[in-house]
């Protein structure tokens, strides 16, 4: 990565860490508490985002390599599970798992738009610009998802001291443990593929930033035996 870009992307990763800053302070500032937020997915996937962010800046900064491209996919791939299941089933009306949105103040609805859709888009953003291609594979879709179980682990037994459950669709007390189990199936089959996305569009980067001469059509550079180095 040359100079130029490296400060780029210093300058990028710190505007994702204080976004991530801005939708947990501006949240917070409303009814829920800081430690009342730690439970949600939203607020793990968008702290750990802020991490890694944080460090891959610090890295950047003083020449040294990206983190892991593994590490880096599985996080990504995370705040887009946020941003994702957010608009398109808890926002949204037409969702069997819709939740009531409440009024907010301008400053709560602020972070609530940080946390769901400008992290989420910096954090795809900063992935697709800066990090090394051609460096995940297709298993590695399937470890991601070690993540969402041990958090879907962790809210049912939860849920079980507090009776409370972050989310609709694993709402037990509601569902049932069977209904659970179905929604945890089809969404860690959507999250797979996306996983899945996620590695295609590497491939896919990683063949167009590939120089020419390495791609399988392009002719292999000439060598020269080694008998023949002599006279």
């Amino acid at each position: 990565m040359s100079l130029r870009r490296r400060r780029v992307a210093v300058a990028f990763r710190l505007a994702v860490v204080l976004s991530v800053l801005a939708g947990v302070v501006l949240t917070a500032l409303g009814p829920a508490t800081v430690t009342g937020l730690l439970p949600y997915f939203t607020i793990q996937s968008n702290v750990a985002v802020g991490v890694l962010a944080g460090y891959a800046a610090w890295r950047a900064g003083h020449g040294r390599p990206d983190p892991p491209s593994v590490l880096k996919g599985a996080v990504t791939l995370y705040i887009t599970i946020t941003g994702v299941v957010y608009h398109l089933v808890l926002a949204n009306p037409a969702s069997p798992f819709a939740m009531v949105q409440p009024d907010r103040t301008l400053g709560e609805a602020l972070g609530n738009q940080f946390l769901h859709t400008v992290v989420p888009l910096l954090a795809v953003a900063d992935w697709t610009l800066f990090d090394p291609r051609g460096r995940l594979r297709a298993r590695y879709a399937a470890w991601w998802l070690a993540f969402p179980l041990a958090y879907l682990g962790f809210a049912l037994i939860r849920g079980l001291v507090v009776h409370r459950y972050p989310y609709p669709f694993v709402d037990a007390g509601q569902l049932g443990y069977g209904g659970v189990a179905l929604n945890s199936l089809l969404f860690a089959f959507a999250f797979w593929l996306l996983g899945l996305l996620f590695v295609c569009v590497d491939r896919g980067l990683s063949r167009r930033a590939r120089p020419r001469g390495d791609t399988p059509g392009g002719a292999p550079p000439a060598t020269v035996p080694a008998g023949r180095l002599s006279g």
